[in-house]
């Protein structure tokens, strides 16, 4: 592996399924490895039980769906049905190799927990040690969750309500200068671990 771009793609899926690691691809699913291929990578899954399971290297070329989506099309093909053509089965470290077309397979969304990841994680990479501004979160019910915030340089702790079903990239960016405007400010008074309160669940 060569290619400046390919290198640069594998880094984001291997950094991107890290997740998956402590949590299942899909129901009975689990990562086992994310390894380079010339032009794809490939994802190693074992399906099943421990010892009775089977383990399936998925590839996917890189130059035909974005790291974000690749989790989805996991999801779906780990949890439908799916036929192959015997050009896109093969074997490869004593697992079979299963070589995908990402064009044809719609993604499934991503569940809760993972927006709450994908959220989490935006905020707070790449930290400041010294002025933190993600520092605490609860998910709750109907797909909210509050992050606890705080802003550079004032006192006090800021709860903001988001909706994790639709939580646009363009939102977890603006939430550090949303959290600041006065007008949005509302008193905590059910909630003792902020000092003030942020509807932005219709942003």
């Amino acid at each position: 592996m060569t290619d400046t771009e390919d290198v640069e793609q594998q880094a984001a899926v291997s950094h991107l399924l890290l997740y998956y690691l402590n949590a299942p691809v899909a129901e009975g699913s689990h990562l086992r490895g994310v390894l380079p291929a010339p032009g794809a990578v490939r994802i190693a899954v074992h399906v099943g039980d421990e010892e009775d399971g089977a383990t399936f290297l998925y590839e996917i070329p890189h130059d035909t769906v974005a790291p974000a989506f690749i989790p989805g099309v996991l999801r779906t093909v780990l949890a439908r049905t799916q036929f192959y053509s015997s050009d896109d089965i093969g074997e490869a470290m004593g697992m079979t190799l299963i070589r995908l077309h990402p064009k044809n397979i719609p993604p499934d969304p991503e569940p809760e927990q993972g927006q709450a990841l994908t959220v989490l994680r935006a905020l707070s990479d790449p930290g400041d040690d010294e002025n933190p501004f993600l520092i605490g979160f609860l998910r709750m019910r109907q797909g909210l969750m509050r992050l606890y915030v705080q802003r550079p340089d004032r006192p006090g702790i800021i709860g903001a309500d988001i909706r994790l079903t639709c939580t646009p990239t363009a939102l977890i960016a603006s939430i550090p200068s949303l959290v600041e405007e006065e007008e949005r400010h509302r008193p905590a008074a059910d909630d003792p671990h902020c000092d003030l309160l942020v509807d932005l669940t219709d942003w």
